[in-house]
């Protein structure tokens, strides 16, 4: 038991969405295009690598070539370090007071390995994550129901993947900025990444 060396760190890759009809300012972009030097000024949590951080388009179609290409860049990474990868899809909900852990993704009949009920969910501990999140003082909740948009879409692309190839993903909900501020989503996002690490 003692023997045990460190853990292995976690490579997380992030991927937000641009604005689309109805939501002129996407949260999920400022998120993503910030988080970078957000968390270099922060101070990355240890045993956390802040991999590649994508804006996707928010055509379902036009999502995939860039989601693909982060998705197999956690594999190709994973497997020339010791690390563990997983990926990390914010979406914005703009009906939303609060945020959501998706705990699962639905087949739209979009895809080809099952009817339109299958179901793929997230192998991290959904219930755990956002009570951590709770106790950090955020509005988080859980949900069963990503949409049936494209952060669905997304969602179940990932999960299939990732249960493919041996790594995590999870996708994520976030109100307007106009519900909950720009600094506070920011930080919400860093402690997402912290808790996750410590999970590794």
């Amino acid at each position: 038991m003692g023997s045990e060396g460190p853990k292995p760190a976690v490579t997380i890759h992030v991927t937000g969405f641009k604005k689309f009809h109805g939501v002129a300012e996407n949260p999920t972009e400022t998120i993503v295009s910030n988080l970078q030097d957000y968390m270099k000024r922060r101070g990355l949590p240890k045993g956390l690598i802040l991999g590649s951080c994508t804006v996707l388009e928010t055509a379902g179609q036009g999502a995939t070539v860039p989601l693909y290409q982060t998705l197999k860049s956690a594999v190709i990474k994973d497997t020339n370090t010791s690390s563990n990868s997983g990926t990390v899809h914010f979406g914005v909900n703009s009906g939303a007071t609060r945020f959501a852990i998706e705990h699962q993704a639905v087949n739209e009949a979009t895809f080809p390995d099952g009817g339109i009920s299958r179901i793929r969910e997230t192998s991290l501990p959904v219930v755990d994550i956002t009570k951590s999140l709770a106790k950090m003082g955020y509005e988080v909740m859980t949900s069963d129901d990503a949409g049936r948009f494209v952060c669905n879409y997304v969602y179940y692309h990932s999960l299939r993947f990732a249960e493919q190839n041996g790594i995590k993903s999870l996708f994520v909900h976030v109100p307007l900025f106009l519900t909950i501020d720009e600094e506070t989503q920011m930080q919400f996002a860093a402690s997402l990444l912290e808790v996750l690490a410590s999970l590794s």
